[in-house]
């Protein structure tokens, strides 16, 4: 009798994804890569039961996306009982489109002599052209109503679950009017085709953004019941207030350390800025990888704006430093301009807590390094003098410390007062030490960058490290120090217990 030793096989190496083009005589491989994930489709375990020397390769057209999914095996189990290798045709389709496992033979053929692939142009408006080196790149977007913008989501949208930590493919099957909320944007790479019939253009990665509606009533107004006529005329959701939730990026690896995911992001903020409709941009659970692109790109356009409105930590909230009363709150409007930042705030249409984060770097950013924590500042002596430190660096330096332990408190009320006092303060001390060293780290790269010329953009730059294809989705546990936003109230014994909770703290 056969043993069931040795049949299982990795499903994250037995996946092979390809990327082809039109050659002389047959499709030739652009790129090959592996995906990140495979539980959502394999299980758990990313494990495949059954097979011998498999490949599972998904193609894609580097135009339109065709997709084809070929299997090949050196061996696969023999049934013994109820064990059974695993059906990966019956697998694989909720996740794959049906028309990806027809001939392989047709499908190169289709792709070697696609009719239309000369005249092919993404779907959708034209948004903007860049260039990084000599290489030319173009940005489309298109609502999912439209059938075109549709195909290509639907086609490419296994690459959710092979690289986005708990990622959900789009229904793409909703009403006309739930599919116009949505806009794709795409980035291709504008090359010189391989063949005389063959597409000019060559996927690079794509974003997916939900508008939703925000309601704003106006305060000047007491509210009245209306006697209007029934039924109201027709609403467009497209002309209402909104917010845009970005929910999906993704730029293939073959691509990524090469500055297209900061492109990408600043184009979408870039669209929200122009749009009047658009009171604000969000990310949809965004994982730590995408908080530094995220973080970078906003920092990078708020910066020359703090600076213009001399934007600073006021070091004597209360007037001279030397006061003896002891401040009973956190004095903000007198630390920072409130007003000219609530300003810049909405005229960059930068969520709340993204704002506070950027500011709250540019403020540390503002402080010598010898007064930070990074720099060794003595911050045990810190904590006695306070307020009143001789060096009005250092206060600046106490002054931020308060201000961003007042927003951390703020958001976790709740959660920090079941602690006893003690604890509480531990806490908060601890969080603002990890928010510390994660502004630090992007800061120094921020400064890297600059000092290098901007070398992000030929992919060897810092900026480019973080810009990898799981940009937004569920957080990925990764433990990168970059970003270290996360407040854990946790007892040790849950945490041994539940390692996975480390996806799952809330973003401070």
């Amino acid at each position: 009798m056969a043993s069931e030793a040795g049949w299982s096989c990795d499903a994250n190496d037995a996946v092979h994804i390809t990327v082809v083009q039109p050659g002389e005589k047959k499709p030739k491989t652009l790129s090959t890569f592996h995906p990140q994930f495979t539980y959502p489709i394999f299980g758990d375990d990313e494990q495949i039961f059954g097979y011998k020397g498999l490949i599972i390769r998904l193609r894609f057209a580097a135009h339109d996306l065709r997709p084809h999914c070929h299997i090949s095996y050196d061996e696969k189990f023999k049934p013994i009982g109820d064990t059974q290798a695993l059906n990966l045709l019956d697998t694989l389709k909720p996740f794959v489109q049906e028309e990806a496992f027809g001939n392989l033979q047709d499908y190169e053929k289709a792709v070697q002599d696609d009719p239309n692939a000369k005249d092919f142009k993404p779907p959708g408006e034209f948004v903007i052209g860049y260039d990084i080196g000599d290489r030319k790149y173009e940005v489309w977007a298109g609502p999912l109503a439209d059938p075109e913008v549709r195909k290509l989501l639907d086609r490419v949208q296994v690459l959710v679950s092979l690289f986005i930590e708990a990622g959900t493919p789009l229904e793409t099957d909703d009403p006309e009017w739930t599919l116009e909320r949505w806009t794709v944007y795409f980035v291709y790479e504008k090359v010189t085709p391989p063949t005389p019939t063959a597409s000019s253009y060559s996927i690079v990665g794509y974003a997916t953004t939900y508008r939703y509606w925000r309601y704003q009533r106006d305060l000047s107004e007491a509210p009245t019941v209306k006697n209007g006529d029934f039924p109201l005329p027709e609403v467009k959701v497209s002309e209402l207030p909104s917010r845009i939730r970005i929910a999906q990026f993704l730029i293939l690896p073959s691509h990524s350390r090469s500055g297209h995911g900061n492109q990408l992001y600043t184009t979408i903020h870039a669209a929200c800025i122009a749009d009047p409709t658009v009171v604000e941009l969000t990310v949809e659970d965004p994982n730590e990888q995408f908080d530094a692109l995220r973080d970078t790109a906003d920092y990078t356009l708020l910066q020359p704006e703090f600076l213009k409105h001399n934007v600073n930590l006021n070091p004597d909230p209360h007037g001279s430093y030397s006061q003896k009363k002891r401040p009973r709150v956190v004095p903000t409007s007198a630390l920072i301009p409130t007003k000219v930042l609530q300003d810049i705030r909405t005229s960059f249409k930068i969520e709340t807590t993204q704002f506070a984060h950027i500011l709250e770097m540019y403020l540390l950013g503002q402080i010598p390094k010898s007064h930070r924590l990074a720099g060794g500042t003595n911050l045990a002596r810190l904590l006695i003098k306070k307020y009143k430190a001789t060096d009005e660096n250092d206060r600046r330096y106490y002054w931020w410390r308060m201000l961003t332990k007042q927003r951390l408190y703020k958001k976790h009320k709740e959660l920090l007062n079941e602690l006893e006092l003690l604890d509480r303060v531990e806490k908060l001390d601890a969080t603002v030490q990890n928010v510390e060293e994660g502004y630090e780290i992007t800061l120094d790269a921020l400064e890297a960058r600059m000092s290098e010329g901007g070398a992000g953009e030929d992919g060897e730059g810092s900026e480019g490290e973080w810009e990898d294809l799981r940009e937004v989705g569920a957080p990925t546990g990764s433990r990168d120090k970059r970003v270290k936003r996360k407040l854990t109230v946790m007892d040790d014994e849950d945490e041994e217990e539940d390692g996975a909770g480390l996806a799952k703290r809330p973003k401070v």
